[in-house]
């Protein structure tokens, strides 16, 4: 049970197979909708530990995302991706939108973990927009570790991860 499991761990990310309808259409395949659900994770994941790893305006260490993601219990995690004029706004709120999770909202959260990132074109400007964005759903006295990395095979596109 998920209840049990929620006792020994710092942060849970369920992922309901019900929601995976909601980003599927009648041809997915049974093992393409799994791999849709693995995607997410594996992109929000990722995100988190290009903060410690990429080359970055924002970098931080495996402290700062212990801060935030011990005692977190149910967890969101999203990303998103945009290119074009308002990219960075655009990627922000496909991120706190993930259509996978079930009654698991930023509204209230006390901790969030936000990585922006973006390829050399990436401007100081967006990466305010987004992480005001993101900052709008949240608890105004929440705990926020913020990042932004570097990615030259990200040029012309921002990608914004949430946990």
């Amino acid at each position: 049970e998920l209840e049990d499991l929620q006792k020994y761990v710092d942060t849970l990310i369920v992922i309901p197979n019900q929601n995976l309808f909601r980003i599927a259409n009648e041809k997915t395949t049974f093992a393409d909708a799994f791999q849709l659900a693995d995607n997410v994770l594996h992109i929000g994941i990722r995100g988190v530990t290009d903060l410690m790893i990429m080359p970055g305006l924002i970098n931080l260490d495996f402290a700062d995302i212990e801060t935030v993601m011990s005692e977190m219990g149910k967890a969101m995690i999203g990303t998103g991706e945009a290119e074009g004029e308002d990219r960075a706004i655009s990627a922000a709120e496909a991120a706190i939108s993930n259509p996978l999770l079930d009654n698991v909202s930023m509204k209230g959260a006390q901790g969030i973990l936000i990585n922006i990132t973006g390829g050399g074109d990436m401007t100081l400007f967006e990466v305010d927009a987004a992480a005001n964005r993101v900052r709008e759903e949240v608890d105004e006295n929440a705990n926020i570790i913020f990042g932004a990395t570097f990615d030259q095979a990200m040029e012309g596109r921002v990608r914004v991860s949430v946990l």
